[in-house]
């Protein structure tokens, strides 16, 4: 039998074991998820086989074959789209042809990807932001921020901030035609982590925060402090989004180090003198009965590891770190989240926070969704959750912005 006889042997009974894994009942595009969870498992095992061999780092794998979506800025009859850099920083526009008697709103928008994968050129949110720019007579902009494990953080955020700097400039606004009091940040996943960051650090600077309206953040992940949440325990395999597969993403971001990595997944990964901060994610205080599924909160455990990761204990990479005086003054928020998610306690949690504290939050919760459905909205996939979360956000821009 030839290798590549092998190669498709092989790759046909992982894709039948793996699609035979059982999908939560009522969930959302069942038969279509079981495929696609499939081949993400697949081409998991394929990024570790390739590490442990030698040939190829995990995230450098998955980078790859996630860059076979990627587009070009193909303008239509009803946008120009180009790619252009902001600073240092690559963007994609979304602008209008037609002639608007005033000012439009603009959406900044910032993809997934854990910081260390994804584009905003990738096939579905170039069709998001596409959809967006057309539905509501907006400028959008799609921020191509550095990755990891190159550009380690703080990298992602302050090239979130560089771009949206610029952009609230007021002559780059004049050129846009773009309504100074009619600002969003969005983002999915990391995005919507960069979103809530972005919203954070410019809440108090007198140049930029009359020009933010709003923040959209989309099944968010927004505390790196507790990795023992109960969606964390329910949801460790997913569907889409595994706990291996987060914590082995997200790791290169804050340092190229496995003994991290190892650390998170146990939930012994914060300082000693950090045990302060764990009341900005108790889950036993903030979440809803509901959602506590009977579980026992314990705290992470300190001290465990020798080396200093700043990134820990800075609000940019957590905002749910934020005190309450902080999270006051935050402008209007949407917040999705979705039940089969494994960050669907942050969102949950970041909510019950900033109702507290009086901010105006549109919360909608998908029952029958899951993390990063956003991703599959165009061929092959087509995925029916990808639209109703599409049109959900949609509709509460053009109600908000």
């Amino acid at each position: 039998m030839g290798y590549r006889t092998l190669f498709f042997a092989l790759s046909f009974i992982l894709f039948a074991y793996y699609i035979h894994i059982p999908m939560p009942e009522g969930i959302d595009d069942h038969w279509r998820l079981a495929v696609i969870d499939a081949t993400i498992q697949i081409v998991s095992n394929l990024a570790k086989l390739t590490e442990e061999i030698g040939l190829m780092k995990y995230v450098e794998f998955l980078r790859r074959t996630m860059s076979l979506h990627l587009t070009n800025p193909i303008s239509d009859e009803n946008l120009t789209v180009i790619d252009v850099d902001f600073g240092d920083i690559p963007v994609r526009l979304y602008l209008p042809k037609r002639t608007s008697e005033r000012q439009r709103p603009a959406v900044i928008y910032f993809h997934g990807g854990a910081y260390v994968m994804s584009s905003c050129k990738l096939s579905g949110y170039d069709f998001l932001n596409r959809w967006t720019a057309t539905k509501l007579d907006a400028v959008v902009v799609g921020v191509e921020y550095r990755l990891a494990p190159k550009y380690l953080f703080p990298v992602a955020i302050e090239d979130s901030i560089s771009v949206v700097k610029f952009f609230l400039q007021a002559k780059v606004l004049a050129k846009y035609g773009v309504d100074p009091a009619r600002i969003c940040f969005s983002g999915d996943s990391s995005g919507g982590t960069l979103a809530a960051a972005v919203s954070l650090v410019l809440q108090n600077d007198p140049k930029f925060k009359h020009k933010i309206k709003a923040q959209a953040l989309i099944y968010p992940g927004l505390q790196i402090i507790d990795t023992f949440m109960p969606s964390h325990k329910l949801y460790q395999h997913g569907p889409l989004l595994s706990r291996e597969m987060t914590f082995r993403l997200l790791t290169p971001y804050m340092a190229d180090d496995n003994i991290l990595y190892k650390a998170i997944l146990n939930n012994q990964h914060m300082p000693e003198g950090s045990r302060h901060v764990f009341k900005f994610v108790n889950w036993s205080t903030f979440l809803p009965e509901k959602y506590k599924k009977n579980q026992v909160y314990t705290e992470p455990i300190l001290g465990k590891l020798n080396a200093s990761y700043p990134a820990l204990l800075d609000s940019r990479m957590s905002p749910l770190l934020a005190t309450d005086a902080q999270l006051r003054n935050l402008q209007l928020t949407y917040m999705l989240t979705c039940e089969h998610d494994l960050l669907r306690d942050d969102g949950l949690i970041y909510v019950a926070r900033l109702r507290k504290v009086g901010v105006q939050v549109t919360h909608e919760h998908l029952e029958n969704g899951y993390h990063g459905a956003l991703s599959f909205a165009t061929a092959p996939f087509n995925l029916k959750l990808a639209l109703k979360i599409r049109d959900m956000y949609i509709t509460w821009l053009k109600n908000n912005l």
